[in-house]
């Protein structure tokens, strides 16, 4: 079976610099963020085997959200500079690398995402795909939560869930088994609880264990109000009041799935990666220890290289002291 990887660049370099210390380059640039998203980019590739993948990132110009909720996202500082600085270069690896890269402005890498995922779920490509039955399986890599909701049968999300060391590989079913709830569902549920790191509020006083209950037994935000009277107390008042803010929150809170852009299959394949290309841009970053892996090494062996550089390092900064002193 055919199977495309789809990567939410900007969630995973922004996780990967925060899960690494400062690294850089011997000329000064900064590499950690770079360094972290290739690692997980080669062992999203060795465990998962995919056969297509393509990457996507955020643009810097404000999304629709921002346009409907103008503080959307607006308690988030600004992008550090090590960080911008490290944009522009792993969009230079990756083409060198051979994979796509799908951005939009006016949309988050996740409405791409959930564009593209939907397209291949739905069957739109598959005269691209070369076969009219064949449905690839679709797996998503992110950071993001919110990405849980487009989970299906033949949709699943790959989430580091330590630094970018571990990861889990979420089904539909997993998504019901961790939250109570269904995939579909999650849009609904930040509708009502809001989601602070978006900054958009839901309905005052409701928590998740009261969301829950009321999507179990109503399913979505709209069935809640149609069936309000059905409700009394201290909930059916708060819902009354935070109406207004549970239909914008699930607004925000939703992945679109139809962003203008054309998915192209065939240069989504992924390419052979132990290439003289791709080893000098990782030579030129210094990532010496990632090299072995282009050619499917697997990560014990390239921890093992690690630990030699680390010794061979420790002893010329001996050697060094030796000298000053």
């Amino acid at each position: 079976m055919q199977k495309l990887v789809l990567i939410d660049g900007h969630a995973i370099l922004h996780r990967a610099y925060h899960a690494l210390p400062a690294l850089t380059t011997s000329s000064g640039q900064p590499i950690n963020a770079i360094y972290g998203f290739l690692l997980m980019l080669l062992r999203t590739i060795a465990d998962l085997k995919p056969t297509h993948m393509a990457i996507t990132f955020d643009r810097p110009k404000p999304t629709f959200r921002k346009k409907l909720y103008k503080e959307y996202q607006s308690q988030r500082p600004e992008m550090e500079k090590e960080l911008i600085d490290q944009v522009e270069l792993i969009h230079k690896v990756i083409k060198t690398i051979g994979l796509p890269i799908y951005e939009l402005d006016g949309f988050e890498a996740d409405d791409i995402i959930g564009t593209i995922s939907d397209q291949v779920y739905r069957g739109e490509i598959k005269k691209e795909i070369g076969s009219e039955d064949e449905k690839p399986e679709v797996v998503i890599v992110t950071g993001d939560r919110d990405i849980l909701q487009l989970a299906r049968d033949s949709v699943k999300v790959y989430m580091p869930v330590k630094g970018i060391s571990e990861a889990k590989l979420y089904s539909k079913e997993d998504v019901f088994e961790k939250y109570g709830i269904s995939p579909d569902q999650i849009a609904d549920y930040k509708g009502l609880i809001g989601d602070a790191s978006d900054n958009y509020s839901g309905v005052s006083g409701i928590g998740p264990k009261t969301a829950v209950s009321l999507l179990s037994k109503f399913g979505s935000v709209e069935k809640i109000y149609t069936n309000l009277d059905s409700l009394d107390g201290k909930v059916k008042e708060k819902l009354e009041k935070g109406k207004d803010a549970a239909y914008l929150s699930k607004k925000l809170a939703t992945i679109v799935t139809d962003v203008p852009i054309e998915f192209d299959w065939k240069s989504s394949k992924i390419p052979s990666l132990d290439r003289p290309d791709i080893r000098a841009i990782f030579e030129e970053l210094e990532f010496r220890s990632l090299i072995p892996r282009l050619s499917g090494q697997d990560i014990k062996e390239t921890k093992k290289i690690n630990k030699k550089e680390a010794i061979k390092k420790d002893e010329n900064k001996k050697v060094e002291q030796k000298t000053l002193f």
